[in-house]
């Protein structure tokens, strides 16, 4: 892991795999920033498919630099898979965003430990609704569904 040097708390971790970036992620993003410094945490390649079984459609490398165009966020550190609480208990984040998505798929267990954990250095989960008409699943259905 890395270390935040010089990067101003309080901390706001937004992990993401971005592999079709579009405008709901800015909005997170951006309801992200209200709250402090913006790290974002970018899944690799091997931690996408650790959980969503397929690989993703845009390498890290260039999602990365996709992201470091973005002015609103501040940091952006490598996520190998749902190791949010590993992550969590090393950094100590004031602040972990996350979509309203996660609540019943595959990430719900590591969302409840989370939500356990941070209450011991008195973090906040902030759970923000997904835009509506947008998100990256359709994005790739759609483009599966035209080739």
């Amino acid at each position: 892991m890395q270390y935040l040097r010089n990067l101003p708390r309080p901390f706001v971790f937004v992990p993401m795999a971005a592999d079709l970036f579009h405008y709901g992620h800015i909005n997170i993003l951006l309801k992200a920033k209200k709250y402090g410094t913006v790290i974002v945490g970018l899944m690799t390649d091997n931690g996408i498919k650790s959980y969503k079984k397929k690989k993703p459609l845009i390498k890290f490398s260039n999602r990365k630099k996709i992201l470091m165009q973005i002015k609103c966020i501040d940091k952006i550190i490598p996520l190998n898979g749902l190791q949010y609480v590993q992550y969590s208990k090393f950094y100590k984040f004031e602040y972990f965003v996350h979509g309203s998505d996660w609540k019943k798929n595959v990430q719900s267990n590591t969302r409840l430990e989370l939500k356990k954990i941070m209450k011991k250095w008195n973090g906040k989960v902030l759970e923000f609704s997904y835009t509506k008409g947008v998100s990256s699943s359709k994005l790739k259905k759609i483009l599966y569904e035209n080739n």
